[in-house]
């Protein structure tokens, strides 16, 4: 049975009539306000050129690794969905997902995928190998109108504000073009590279950025270093610093100890408690960083990247086979907050995989320390329930103002309208029962609703 356009448009709604309409209402006061999106993965580039998208595998489905990690789960090699092979056909790749779309069937990626078709090209035909070419052949034809190059959709999402996650040592040309057209897509510091010893080419990256910055090979001069590159994406619009690392931990060391430190990882001959600790001596250098230029830091820990070797050497990073492990927070964190966790201005944001911690750790930090915002349900857990358990998990604790906001954290341009309606749905399901039960009035439920899309995101990240 096909869903009618009603049925459509009360997806993720509550089912029960009272609930529902109350989720209805409060959904209806923010679904169409702008995006604010300041944390994402999306290309600078992208938008800078304002290319044609090429075909819909190249839009939909190569770099979606949420998309090809389940498919290669069901035996699909990534060859034939066209990663790490720019020459795929790529009528023949979306035909693949295709035959395979009932394999999505209660994903998160199913759902934004169908809001994406459905939302951006009118397209609400069920995925099937029999309407694969119909729906190729639509995709490829709204690609070659100017209204659906990447700057008309930019302006179409109503995207007020895109923050984009960079490469420390990027000179952000593309970022200058963007703002001096108008468009406000800010850069995000990332330095995970250049602050893990274990990290590809670690030395090479170090040096380079002390050439760049003129410093000295030493630890002093390396952190000069960071400060200049920060310095320099502040004066582009960077209002972050994003950090993905394994765990938690941070260590406060002299400044001898973390000179000498320095010098063993630098020539690769720190052993591994000697490589942790110096990435637990960098995450405190970056807080401290962030108290006195102003950055906010998100923390994104708790992955295991690259966990089949084989798979990383055949196609690379970002291919589907990064997984969550076990994550804590208040005793790896604790030298870091005793430091700086009651300073004023001082923005610590942490994002987890592993949803334990909502309650257990999360919401109570957020309770108490001002500087500590819990970030948005991210990565595996950024799906329509587990939106709903996270809110279930941190407001009883935390309530709403102690969060980020949503962040979409996505690669995919196309998905970030469907992603950020998901969380509207969620959150507006999700106050409607507290309003049923007689737990928040809805006049209450309102003013949050409309926070939650605006002013909680703009505070949380200094927007």
């Amino acid at each position: 049975m096909r869903a009618t356009t009603g049925q459509f448009a009360r997806r993720l709604l509550p089912t029960d009539t009272l609930t529902g309409d109350i989720a209805a209402e409060l959904l209806a006061r923010i679904e169409d306000a702008p995006l604010i999106s300041p944390h994402s993965h999306v290309d600078a580039r992208l938008l800078a050129s304002n290319t044609q998208f090429r075909d819909p595998a190249e839009l939909l489905v190569t770099g979606d690794h949420y998309l090809t990690r389940l498919l290669h789960a069901c035996g699909v090699d990534l060859d034939r969905l066209g990663v790490g092979r720019p020459d795929a056909d790529p009528r023949q790749v979306w035909r693949v997902v295709c035959s395979y779309w009932h394999v999505f069937a209660g994903t998160a990626t199913g759902y934004w995928m169908a809001e994406e078709l459905a939302g951006v090209f009118g397209i609400r035909e069920e995925l099937s190998a029999r309407t694969a070419d119909d729906v190729y052949d639509i995709i490829q034809q709204h690609l070659g109108m100017e209204a659906f190059r990447p700057r008309a959709l930019f302006e179409r999402f109503k995207i007020d504000v895109l923050a984009t996650t960079d490469d420390p040592l990027d000179d952000l040309e593309d970022h200058a073009r963007l703002q001096a057209d108008g468009f406000r897509v800010l850069p995000t510091f990332r330095p995970d590279r250049l602050l893990d010893p274990e990290a590809p080419d670690f030395a090479e990256s170090v040096n380079r950025l002390l050439a760049t910055t003129s410093t000295a090979a030493t630890f002093g001069g390396y952190l000069s270093a960071l400060e200049q590159r920060r310095q320099y994406f502040i004066s582009h619009g960077g209002v972050s610093a994003d950090h993905g690392v394994f765990d938690t931990w941070t260590a406060d060391l002299s400044p001898m100890e973390a000179e000498s430190l320095f010098a063993r990882v630098l020539s690769g001959t720190g052993d591994t408690n000697e490589i942790r600790l110096f990435r637990a001596h960098m995450l405190f250098q970056m807080a401290r960083m962030s108290v006195d230029d102003g950055l906010v830091m998100t923390l994104h820990p708790g992955v295991y990247r690259n966990h089949s070797s084989a798979t990383l050497s055949r196609y690379g990073a970002n291919t589907g086979h990064d997984l969550p492990v076990t994550t804590t927070f208040v005793e790896g964190l604790r030298p870091l907050l005793e430091r700086f966790g009651l300073e004023r201005d001082f923005h610590l944001v942490l994002f987890t995989v592993d949803e334990t911690t909502f309650s257990r750790e999360l919401a109570p930090l957020a309770g108490f320390y001002p500087s500590i915002y819990i970030g948005a349900p991210w990565w595996f857990l950024d799906a329509p329930d587990a939106i709903g358990r996270f809110r279930a998990a941190v407001t009883e604790t935390a309530g709403f103002y102690r969060g980020s906001g949503f962040i979409d954290d996505t690669r995919a341009f196309l998905s970030i309208p469907a992603r950020h309606n998901t969380a509207r749905r969620a959150d507006a399901a999700f106050l409607a029962r507290l309003v049923a039960d007689g737990r928040v009035s809805m006049a209450a439920a309102e003013h949050i609703i409309e926070d939650l899309v605006d002013s909680i995101p703009k505070k949380a990240f200094k927007l």
